[in-house]
């Protein structure tokens, strides 16, 4: 397993009784306006529903060691209790889910109605627009391409590599395939060309020149346009977030390298729209599970498991923070705030909380404004836009700290911009620093300058120091990066084998006395 880029397993179809939970609850998914590509469930015992999980959902992925260390863990927590898959689903056409074998009937009704929830959301949520639908047949191929290279170059030398290349998978730009960022270098070379001077005089006769266009009036736009042309011959001309890309056009890497990070990169790629819908995925999958297993679907016989496995779910203990638990009752807020017409300039204006309480217009936008929400939003922008206070306290939603004195995690807030803020710095950088690629050849020696935006949180010098020292092997040559350590301006330098912490002196304390 460790060193195996795929596994042998029989493709199980489903019993006739599943056969036949499936055609019914695909029916009632599309009844309620759920639309999802077709859908295959295979059937899965739970070693092999451990190695697909080890491999991301998929059953091809390219050699490496990492499956296997993932494996491992996933099937010591299951044999010790500790954890259970109970389905898994991967984001393709057709979308392919996996059913383990020994769930109880109502189960893999549940699984299924949860899983059609997630195909949905695949299928019609725009942060996944641009994701490759055939990724089933790019992963096979991408294993092909690595076992080529371990072929040619030895399986400890790419491993190592791919090792060099994990450790910055997350340096990417998630917002790029909806955004174009950075101008190709041909367009800022015919813009700089098309400049000239920059200066552009007002027309005016000879003898009112001097007084319609001063001297002073055209040396600021000189000086204006030579700011830009400085801009504009930057490389890049602006920062670039996508570092994987940036290193992988620019850096001084053997053609079977350049392969290798191209595939982690496309790989990156293809996961971070889930990362980026983490909660409203979930939240869109439970959301529609409960619908259908309580209207439709349960029989009397299995209502009791069902609360008792749902329950178990969305549980969320304190300093626990569960998607599946935040985005099922942010859905269901605001389905209930749009079908009570609490909504608008009107209710905004409210400042009668008991009018608020009573506040029922009978609009009934609830469901439309739920598959509104699903269409367009990431959980960014659908906590930004949708938390409210008062969901914040009906939950008992706070941020807490580590007290040094006390020896253990306090509450630090319950406010509610606290919480929110908390949220969506969570969200938004789930754990990863923002590092830009700055300048490509700083110093005019071709080296490469990156720029942490700071946000609070210092780097960790030891992993900045092996991050760094990868970074230099694939650039070629020394990296330099920008950042805060101890709420000073610091540069960390890597020439690739000597590590380097730059920090400007401290200012000295005025002298004290007196004459």
């Amino acid at each position: 397993m460790a060193h195996e880029s795929y596994f042998f397993r029989a493709r199980r179809g489903l019993p006739q009784e599943l056969v036949e939970a499936q055609q019914r609850i695909e029916e009632i998914a599309r009844g309620y306006g759920l639309e999802f590509c077709e859908t295959v469930f295979e059937m899965c015992d739970w070693e092999e529903i451990n190695m697909l999980a080890a491999y991301g959902g998929f059953p091809t992925r390219y050699p490496h060691w990492r499956w296997g260390m993932e494996y491992i863990q996933m099937d010591k927590g299951y044999e010790y209790g500790l954890q259970k898959i109970y389905e898994m689903v991967i984001n393709t056409v057709p979308a392919y889910a996996y059913l383990l074998d020994n769930n109880t009937m109502m189960d893999q009704k549940l699984v299924m109605a949860h899983v059609y929830g997630h195909v949905d959301f695949f299928t019609n949520n725009a942060w996944f627009a641009h994701t490759n639908r055939r990724m089933l047949d790019q992963m096979a191929n991408h294993a092909s391409r690595v076992r080529r290279h371990i072929d040619a170059e030895g399986q400890d030398t790419v491993e190592t590599f791919i090792d060099m290349c994990l450790s910055i998978d997350n340096l990417i730009d998630p917002h790029s395939p909806h955004i174009k960022r950075e101008r190709s270098e041909d367009a800022r070379r015919r813009e700089v060309a098309r400049r000239g001077d920059g200066v552009s005089k007002l027309p005016a006769r000879h003898y009112m020149d001097r007084y319609i266009n001063p001297p002073e009036f055209l040396e600021q736009q000189r000086q204006r346009h030579v700011e830009r042309l400085h801009q504009l011959q930057r490389f890049p001309a602006e920062p670039v977030r996508d570092v994987l890309g940036f290193i992988l056009r620019h850096g001084r890497m053997k053609t079977w390298q350049s392969d290798i990070l191209s595939i982690i990169r496309d790989e990156a790629y293809y996961f971070a729209p889930q990362a980026q819908t983490k909660v409203m995925n979930e939240g869109w999958a439970s959301y529609w599970h409960t619908t259908m297993m309580t209207r439709d679907i349960l029989t009397d016989a299995e209502v009791i498991d069902y609360a008792d496995h749902h329950s178990g779910t969305v549980a969320m203990s304190p300093g626990r923070f569960n998607p599946y638990k935040v985005g099922l009752e942010l859905y269901r807020d605001i389905e209930r705030r749009w079908n009570r017409g609490q909504f608008g300039k009107e209710w905004v204006d409210c400042d009668d909380i008991a009018v608020k309480r009573d506040w029922d217009t009978g609009a009934g936008l609830g469901r439309e404004k739920l598959f509104e929400v699903r269409r367009t939003h990431n959980d960014v922008t659908f906590i930004d836009e949708f938390l409210t206070e008062d969901f914040v306290r009906e939950n008992g939603l706070f941020t807490y700290e580590y007290d040094k004195v006390a020896g253990h995690w306090v509450i630090d807030s319950r406010e509610f911009k606290d919480v929110k803020e908390k949220l969506l710095f969570m969200l938004s950088t789930r754990g990863n620093p923002r590092i830009a690629v700055t300048d490509g050849n700083h110093a005019n020696r071709g080296e490469l300058e990156l720029t942490h935006e700071h946000e609070g949180a210092d780097l960790k010098l030891d992993w900045a120091e092996l991050t760094m020292a990868n970074i230099a092997h694939m650039w070629g040559r020394a990296v330099h990066l920008r950042t805060v350590v101890d709420e000073r301006p610091t540069i960390l330098h890597h020439d690739g084998s000597h590590f380097e912490v730059e920090k400007p002196p401290r200012p000295r304390p005025p002298r004290g006395g007196s004459r």
